[in-house]
């Protein structure tokens, strides 16, 4: 028998209080009129709904569904969700990874960055939320109720550290999540999204279903970061016969045998000199591995859009 109480905060005030792995394990959990508050779950949920709070500090581990801030002010916060909701909120600053369109509703002073955190378990708290580290669209905001002449949402500073923001919990009870906060361990790969692109050579490398493609993927990013080159955005998404011809063109008959073992994982890379730096890399350390990568400066940004024009209509953005 579940005890609601056992998947609820409400009426604190100036507590850190939080749900070790394991703990929730799936079930929905609400949080509401908490003040000056510390929050952190580390663990996956179905649904949170955080309403009326002010001067908290949140981290919610991976939401299958929604998460939905109402009425919030004066909150930092990390989240990681399928869909992302506020309405009638002021000033919450969200470190985000959200696998659809995040959407402000009657929501002012809005700032968010790129999800980035680590525990030892919140890889596989992902899988069970049926979340992929790849979908995140944290910077591509809807804003439902625009104001003409005035902005309710920005990006968050690219120096910005996730500790100043939600610092890691004092309790000793939660002490015990052996916590990174550390861009380079973090599980969700940091992306530049859509701030302002550095170069304008951008280049597609994809990688086929297979045992390794999230490592793979994983390493091409550490080394292309490694080199200077700048992530913008990565992808998971199902490819089909079809899909491969629109976004491969003239090489699809390579990679259509390919597509039927699972979902394909798309990044982009910016900076002058990407698309030779991602090949010699793809040559040097994927030698037996069959990667897409565009071809030169010229077929890049088309690859690109290609690409993620196609993978847009999928995920219904």
């Amino acid at each position: 028998q579940i005890d609601p109480k056992d998947y609820t905060f409400s009426g604190l005030k100036n507590e850190t209080v939080g749900r070790l792995p394991g703990k929730v394990a799936g079930q929905q959990f609400v949080i509401q009129d908490c003040e000056n508050c510390s929050i952190y779950i580390f663990d996956h949920s179905a649904t949170i709904t955080i309403d009326d709070c002010v001067n908290c500090q949140i981290f919610l581990g991976p939401i299958k569904g929604s998460v939905f801030f109402r009425d919030c002010k004066d909150c930092k916060c990390i989240v990681a969700c399928q869909q992302f909701r506020t309405r009638d909120c002021r000033k919450l600053e969200v470190f985000l990874c959200c696998a659809t369109q995040p959407i402000i509703e009657s929501s002012t002073g809005m700032k968010f960055g790129c999800f980035q955190y680590y525990y030892p378990e919140l890889a596989l708290q992902f899988k069970d939320a049926g979340l992929s580290i790849f979908n995140n669209t944290w910077s591509n905001i809807h804003d439902f109720t625009p104001v003409s002449g005035e902005n309710n949402w920005g990006l968050l500073p690219e120096t910005a550290v996730v500790q100043d923001y939600v610092p890691l919990p004092s309790s000793e009870e939660l002490k015990a999540v052996r916590i990174s906060t550390d861009a380079t361990k973090s599980i969700i790969p940091i992306t530049r999204g859509r701030r302002q692109k550095c170069s304008d050579e951008s280049c597609l490398a994809v990688f086929f279903a297979g045992d390794y493609t999230t490592a793979n993927a994983r390493k091409l990013i550490d080394e292309m970061t490694g080199k200077g080159f700048q992530l913008v955005q990565t992808k998971e998404v199902l490819m089909k016969a079809e899909d491969a011809h629109r976004v491969f063109q003239q090489r699809a008959s390579e990679f259509i045998p390919v597509l039927e073992k699972g979902a394909v994982v798309a990044l982009e890379f910016n900076g002058d000199g990407a698309v030779e730096g991602c090949q010699s890399t793809i040559k040097e350390v994927f030698s037996g591995t069959k990667v897409f990568v565009s071809e030169s400066k010229a077929s890049a940004s088309q690859d690109v859009d290609n690409f993620y024009n196609f993978a847009d209509m999928q995920m219904g953005m």
